[in-house]
């Protein structure tokens, strides 16, 4: 197929320009058919452009899903950063559904891309090992509130695998029935991970520090490219600046990870050290009990000894009066008259 030119009159794109273009109808399509379905043909034909344009940019389809992906996932990760950094637990709890909510709400494509190829509950591919990070945050709430109310907090690793789960599930139901809305699904599901099942509320709320949130992703916005579209330097300076706002707003998220990851990493070497000492005092207690043994039989073995040395005399003693009788007889044999 002959590739489509644009019309001279049109001003041609820039290399940034082309990439954001081919960025967006790469994410419509991947959402639309998936990463299989989707080819470098159609792309390229959206983009009324050649294949080889395409190649040159990202290398191929794989290169402009890695940005998609990346993208998506640090948006939604922006999210529920944010939700996690109010101060009270339940309204945590509550921003961090509604951040998720949101981001469905926001970026649809987006999700169905994340979700599409990783089920949530596998817990493995890209939007497993997002939410793998979610629940790592998700720790430290938790443990805060069960050491609080007496708990053991080993446990907020499971509970906060529970929580996010079911957060994550219940997104992927209102992704296609979006009802009802955002606020309320929301309120229903911390209604459920708050109260329990026992103790329901028939007409749950949020509380008043989370009603009418709306979270601010610290990701640049889809941005839509048709052939012909310019940017002013005004709109380009702005793009500049929210990237560079996106790159350090990457780099906060990384070091709360790495600190999370330190602090976990800790925690684990003084698991090691804890279960080392049980170790060593299992193994004095063993090496003790063997010793015990070991005296036990020794004594036990003398006892022996002494017990067949009895019995050795005792037979060289009956074998002596067996021989002084039988000499006695022959004796008194010899003694009788003839």
């Amino acid at each position: 197929m002959e590739p489509v030119t644009e019309p001279r009159s049109r001003r041609r794109m820039t290399g940034a320009e082309r990439r954001e273009q081919l960025i967006h109808i790469g994410r419509a399509l991947f959402a639309e058919k998936g990463f299989d379905g989707t080819s470098v043909e159609e792309i390229a034909a959206h983009a009324k452009v050649s294949k080889p344009v395409v190649y040159e940019h990202f290398g191929g389809k794989e290169g402009i899903y890695a940005v998609v992906i990346d993208r998506e996932m640090q948006r939604l990760l922006s999210l529920v950063t944010q939700a996690l950094s109010a101060s009270h637990s339940l309204v945590k709890l509550e921003r961090a559904a509604l951040a998720l909510l949101q981001y469905i709400e926001e970026s649809s494509e987006g999700f169905r891309i994340l979700v599409r190829d990783s089920h949530a509950a596998s817990g493995t591919g890209t939007f497993g090992s997002l939410l793998s990070d979610i629940a790592s945050q998700v720790e430290d709430v938790l443990a805060d509130e069960f050491v609080e109310r007496g708990y053991d907090p080993k446990l907020a690793p499971m509970y906060a695998q529970m929580l996010v789960g079911m957060v994550a599930l219940t997104g992927q139901w209102w992704l296609d029935v979006r009802k009802p809305s955002r606020e309320e699904v929301a309120a229903h599901v911390v209604n459920l991970c708050w109260n329990g099942l026992t103790s329901l509320d028939p007409n749950p709320r949020l509380t008043s520090a989370s009603r009418g949130l709306v979270l601010s992703p610290s990701l640049v916005p889809d941005m839509p490219m048709v052939p012909g579209q310019k940017l002013t330097d005004k709109e380009l300076k702005e793009l500049g600046k929210q990237r560079e706002r996106e790159l350090k707003e990457q780099e906060k998220l990384r070091r709360e990870l790495d600190k999370q990851r330190e602090r976990e990493a800790k925690e684990q070497e003084r698991q090691r050290e804890r279960e080392l000492k049980e170790q060593e005092k299992a193994q004095r207690e063993l090496d003790k009990q063997r010793e015990r043994e070991t005296k036990e039989h020794e004594k036990l073995q003398r006892e022996l000894e002494k017990q067949r040395e009895r019995e050795h005399r005792e037979q060289e003693r009956l074998r002596a009066l067996e021989a002084r009788q039988a000499e006695l007889e022959a004796r008194l044999a010899d003694a009788e008259p003839q």
